[in-house]
């Protein structure tokens, strides 16, 4: 008998499959057709299809792509700079990314509605040119199940193509979205990158799930702080986008922290009221100030969580440029080498490298007494 095992396998439907299925999926939950089965499409599809049923819209009606009036218009302009301004550096690498595709970028608020829009958009093309004009609601209750209203109502990323859209109007479009959260970890937005009559591009996915990423970085980095501390376990590099980010002010206090950051330290996550450096480590929080303060070469120090687990941080003042590093200092060692650092600068005068460092002629004993 043959041998199968190397043989490729079809990991996916091809595209006159894919888009069969979704036609059968379409007639089994639009339109109640007896012989059909909504196989093929993702349950959250599904979710956001019934919805719209639920709102009363129908696939067959027209859809206007209306602008919201215009004084809200400017409302939502004004309180849209700061996500607009952090999205900008992100929307200009995507419009090389997309060059070739005929896809285009997307930015709206955390109502679904337009507040910039950036790529090659061809806005000679209405049905390009109606979805990128700021202003334009495109909430799931305007134009039915896109991936702007999905993603917003799902709260992850999505990918949509052609007849998975709810409308007839809107099945020439694909579309890749993804949440944006904001330093309070509350939704202020999404990302979407659509194309017009284009070919079925799902690693847009990926793609538009990394760049939003990267804007919500920049909305951290943004929040006013005096210490910014970046994350990560054990073994992973420091200084990319995969960092926890979470911003300190003068007191401890956390300011403002990213997804990442919430998922690693579970105190940051759905908190109600502010949240003390104290209660995120279990060690005194001003050693992550004096570590931010010393050295021209920020250094990446051990950290205890109150759970027994244990993550990396790299403790930088504000505006700081850091290259990635790698993690390799215990903070213990870090706080011994900063005592000796300033001893050596007072000429080991302890009194003198006490004050420089805030702490008492004692303490710089018991310290390096324990090495």
């Amino acid at each position: 008998m043959a041998d199968n095992s190397a043989m490729p396998r079809t990991l996916s439907p091809a595209p006159r499959d894919r888009l069969a299925l979704i036609e059968s999926a379409r007639r089994a939950v639009l339109h109640g057709a007896a012989d059909a089965q909504p196989i093929g499409i993702e349950p959250w599809l599904e979710r956001s299809w019934r919805r719209c049923l639920a709102y009363g819209q129908r696939p067959e009606q027209r859809v206007g792509f209306d602008l919201i009036g215009a004084k809200a218009r400017q409302r939502i302009v004004d309180a849209s700079q700061p996500l607009v301004q952090a999205a900008r550096p992100v929307l200009d690498r995507l419009s090389r990314a997309l060059a070739s595709t005929r896809y285009f970028a997307i930015l709206t608020d955390h109502d679904g509605v337009v507040v910039d829009a950036h790529g090659p958009i061809d806005h000679s093309d209405r049905r390009a040119d109606l979805i990128t004009r700021i202003g334009a609601d495109l909430s799931e209750r305007s134009v039915g199940t896109t991936a702007i209203g999905a993603a917003l109502t799902e709260l992850q990323p999505v990918w949509l193509h052609r007849g998975e859209h709810f409308f007839a109007d809107t099945s020439v479009y694909s579309c890749a979205g993804a949440p944006l959260f904001g330093p309070n970890g509350r939704c202020v937005g999404m990302l979407d990158l659509t194309g017009i009559d284009a070919a079925e591009r799902p690693e847009l996915k990926h793609l538009v799930a990394q760049s939003a990423r990267s804007i919500e970085n920049a909305l951290t980095l943004a929040t006013p702080h005096k210490v910014l501390l970046r994350l990560n376990w054990p073994g992973r590099t420091l200084g990319g986008d995969e960092d926890g980010l979470v911003c300190l002010d003068a007191e401890g206090w956390v300011a403002g922290s990213n997804h990442p950051a919430r998922q690693m330290v579970p105190q940051l996550a759905g908190a109600a009221a502010p949240v003390h450096c104290s209660e995120l480590f279990a060690q005194p929080w001003e050693q992550l100030f004096d570590c931010a303060r010393r050295g021209a070469q920020p250094a990446p120090v051990e950290v205890p969580l109150w759970s027994g687990l244990r993550l990396h941080a790299l403790p930088l003042l504000p505006g700081r440029p850091v290259a990635a590093v790698a993690p390799r200092v215990p903070l213990r060692d870090a706080e011994i080498a900063m005592i000796r650092t300033a001893v050596t600068e007072a000429r080991g005068n302890l009194v003198q490298a006490a004050q420089a460092l805030g702490i008492s002629r004692a303490t710089i004993y018991r310290k390096l007494g324990k090495k």
